[in-house]
């Protein structure tokens, strides 16, 4: 049996989408389950639009992802000439001619096709030229496109794994281009020689390249090559269905990255876009993806987008990540936020971890892992508006937080046993609750009302820097609330 292969092909035309992203993940899936080999190419003959930045950006997004490639990556660019040998060889068999009609006579026929409403489909003009008629072109400088001779007849259809049979009309067909006038091939003639050359078995790809597939077939066809399997993944689109769009949120692997996602949440959420194990389950290692993964289970309707799933998800990872690893994924969004500097010192990587582990239950994204850090690293900050009007305006509340301060200073010992015996007892003295001191401590710490436990906060901050900001409170209400 011949080997599964599979490839990802994109073009350096922008940033990895989640939708590329998504196809680049069925194929690892699908090439893993059949233990076949995975094939990075990059399709950049569009020269105008293609960008080396961008191939660079797209590998290191495939590489955060874990979406670990076994070949290439391949370059178009570096393979013009086995596109022209090919072509020639079509020429030589009759099988494509040379169009020299011009820019203008192409425009003329598109313009009377819109005007009797129909669509434009080139009429095959310069499929049987004289060598006279080829002679008069070349003296006027014309340069010369290759189309490929398509049936006028009969259907072209297309055996999708998802989709089933899928039938294309010939007579919609035109002898299209497969080899531009600058020697430039054309998107599906060089896809065409590349899967052959490189030996594809499986071509999984989004579904708006279904309507390639039967000319790519035909070239198939011409050139005398066996045609891999085709499977059209669905599309994504946005809530209102629309089309996916930057005004929805992010739509690239960087935007996603950089809004504080952890690569395993996006793939975990990617996998359920168009495809399901066939159960409620949701949360999937990359291992039990590979094991259930199958073509069959693809959806042909399109896959909806839903950022409030995959801020679930990433929430979810955030909980269960290892501690190392989650600080190395928190870190840069701590020094982008201020609150780390450079080089961070051992004592400081010990303390940064036991606070990410704090606040880690209540965050979305590592952005918002940062901003629930702060009042950690920073002690200048200001009350809770709501807060302030629910604990710090009480009767007793300035006092209660000096006393509270006086007492966790006088401690031999500052842990969170101590700590809490001692708030329990000071309340019994105060002859108040438990559950009105806690509340007004935690916002004279924080600023906040809410965040991990207040004996957990205390024993973080340390026992001087927690006195000090309940005295600092206490001022506050004393001086700008009486």
């Amino acid at each position: 049996m011949p080997e599964v292969r599979v490839r990802f092909a994109p073009s350096p035309t922008g940033e990895l989408h989640i939708g590329g992203a998504r196809t680049a993940l069925f194929n690892l899936l699908f090439v893993r389950k059949e233990k076949g080999t995975f094939v990075l190419r990059i399709d950049d003959t569009d020269t105008e639009r293609s960008r080396n930045e961008y191939i660079d950006k797209l590998i290191e997004s495939m590489s955060w992802l874990g979406l670990n490639w076994d070949e290439g990556p391949y370059y178009q660019s570096q393979r013009l000439k086995e596109y022209q040998k090919e072509a020639n060889r079509l020429l030589v068999e009759g099988k494509a001619y040379q169009c020299y009609c011009s820019v203008e006579e192409l425009a003329a026929g598109r313009e009377e096709a819109r005007k009797e409403n129909k669509t434009y489909l080139y009429p095959g003009i310069c499929r049987n030229l004289t060598q006279d008629r080829i002679d008069v072109f070349e003296k006027e400088g014309r340069k010369p496109v290759i189309r490929l001779i398509t049936p006028d007849f009969g259907s072209t259809v297309v055996h999708d794994e998802i989709r089933g049979e899928v039938s294309f009309e010939n007579e919609h067909l035109d002898d299209f281009i497969i080899v531009k006038s600058n020697g430039q091939p054309t998107y599906n003639f060089a896809s065409v020689v590349d899967d052959m050359q490189m030996k594809i078995s499986h071509i999984i790809r989004a579904e708006e390249h279904l309507s390639n597939t039967p000319r790519q077939q035909l070239c198939f066809n011409a050139l005398g090559y066996s045609k891999p399997r085709f499977a059209h993944v669905p599309m994504i689109l946005a809530p209102d269905r629309s089309k996916l769009s930057k005004r929805h949120g992010a739509t690239s692997v960087e935007e996603f990255r950089n809004e504080g996602y952890l690569p395993e949440a996006l793939i975990n959420y990617m996998v359920l876009l168009g495809w399901s194990p066939g159960n409620d389950e949701e949360i999937l290692s990359l291992d039990s993806m590979i094991d259930k993964f199958s073509l069959k289970k693809v959806n042909k309707t399109a896959a909806i987008y839903d950022i409030n799933k995959l801020g679930w998800m990433n929430s979810h990872y955030l909980r269960e990540y290892n501690l190392e690893r989650l600080y190395e994924a928190a870190v840069p969004f701590f020094k982008r936020k201020g609150l780390v500097k450079e080089p961070v010192e051992e004592f400081q990587k010990a303390f940064i971890k036991r606070v990410i582990n704090a606040v880690r239950e209540r965050a979305k994204t590592l952005i918002e892992l940062a901003d629930l850090s702060v009042y950690f690293f920073e002690s200048n900050f200001s009350y809770d508006e709501k807060g302030l009007k629910k604990h710090f305006l009480k009767e007793g509340s300035a006092e209660f937080l000096q006393k509270t301060a006086e007492v966790l200073k006088a401690l031999p010992e500052f842990n969170h046993e101590s700590a809490e015996n001692c708030i329990n007892l000071l309340a019994e003295n105060l002859e108040v609750s438990k559950g009105c001191l806690i509340p007004l401590a935690r916002l004279a710490l924080t600023g906040v009302m809410g965040g991990p436990g207040l004996f957990e906060i205390m024993i973080l901050l340390g026992k001087e820097e927690t006195a000090a900001r309940l005295e600092r409170a206490a001022e506050y209400i004393e001086k700008e609330l009486r």
